[in-house]
């Protein structure tokens, strides 16, 4: 493994920051940090960095434990969220300017810089200042200042923050270029999910400072392990059932006894349990649907039309709300709907 964290636990005076943290990283490849402001993931890119020392736990490069190794010899590399060039550097002065810490040599330096300027598209901007460089550009030069230095690994602290969404989408595709062609170990961390989705081979959700679930992308979207992971990665709805049996596991949920195989609750018979269904897996109709699904009758209250798609909120007639995905015309506000849940696609939890 090239990046191992173990058991990493960080407190400032009284407030725990992250707690017995676990994961590791293979070569080459992309992982995405995923949780909410304030659920550790600062905390855990300045261990890793160096730049703080961990209450309690190692950190491991390579199988070396690094935990109390400053910066400097750690052979990672760093892109913040904030803009970090120097203004009154050149953009080739800004990316030698780690290699010239390190001693190299003046040809090799030189080359070594204008390798990674052409690697992120911008050899023909070597002179120019920060100043004359759009967003995008200043966030492309401290990448390859970043990986000119050839870390073991690369940490990308929320790099597409503050961008517009289409220069977002831009930089995070050249992103994944640029990864790919390196091949360098890369932790990614962000609050936003289509970018960890998009960008990671691997996903570990963090929340009030442990880890919540890790997993591929389309895996944990998919087969959520928990009800936060559930709730942040995409959108989610939220039912209310009572476990009838557990050998096979059987539900009621709405009145209709429902058997899902392949899924296992710590839960009591006759215990209450948690339903999750996406919003994209609902579908609405004006009469019941077949026997597979769970049929929830409701009142229309809510219809917001985002252009490609309509979200609708449906109120049950147990009380509840749930949002659905349509791309066809939506019903009309206030009207009475049925909203079918394939049973297939209903994860439950405790």
């Amino acid at each position: 493994m090239t990046l191992e964290l173990d058991g990493l636990t960080h407190r400032y005076e009284d407030e725990s920051a992250v707690r017995e943290v676990s994961f590791a990283m293979e070569s080459g490849e992309l992982v995405g940090l995923l949780g909410p402001s304030g659920c550790g993931k600062t905390t855990l890119v300045q261990a890793v960095a160096g730049h703080l020392r961990p209450t309690a736990g190692r950190v491991l490069l390579r199988g070396d434990d690094v935990t109390d190794l400053p910066p400097e010899q750690r052979h990672v590399s760093v892109v913040f969220q904030r803009p970090t060039l120097y203004p009154h550097m050149s953009v080739s002065e800004n990316v030698a300017y780690g290699l010239a810490a390190d001693g190299m040599d003046r040809e090799k330096r030189e080359a070594r810089t204008r390798e990674y300027l052409d690697l992120v598209d911008l050899a023909d901007q070597s002179d120019s200042h920060p100043s004359e460089l759009s967003g995008g550009q200043k966030r492309r030069v401290e990448l390859a200042r970043a990986l000119a230095p050839q870390p073991d690994v690369l940490l990308l602290d929320e790099p597409l923050s503050g961008l517009d969404p289409t220069l977002r989408e831009r930089l995070r595709d050249e992103i994944a270029r640029v990864q790919r062609e390196t091949d360098v170990t890369t932790l990614f961390v962000t609050h936003d999910q289509e970018d960890a989705m998009a960008l990671s081979d691997r996903l570990v959700v963090m929340n009030e400072g442990t880890v919540a679930g890790i997993g591929r992308p389309r895996q944990l979207y998919e087969a959520p392990p928990t009800p936060f992971v559930a709730s942040f990665l995409g959108r989610s709805n939220a039912l209310r059932a009572m476990l009838t049996s557990r050998d096979p596991l059987t539900v009621n949920l709405a009145g209709k006894s429902l058997i899902l195989d392949g899924t296992d609750v710590d839960c009591p018979e006759g215990g209450d349990i948690l339903c999750h269904v996406r919003p994209e897996d609902l579908s609405l109709h004006s009469v019941d649907t077949d026997e597979s699904e769970v049929s929830l009758p409701g009142t229309v209250s809510r219809v917001v039309d985002l252009g490609r798609r309509y979200d609708v909120t449906v109120r049950t007639q147990t009380g509840e709300e749930l949002l659905v995905e349509v791309t066809a015309q939506p019903p009309d506000l206030d009207s009475d709907v049925v909203v079918s849940l394939p049973v297939e696609y209903i994860t439950v939890f405790d």
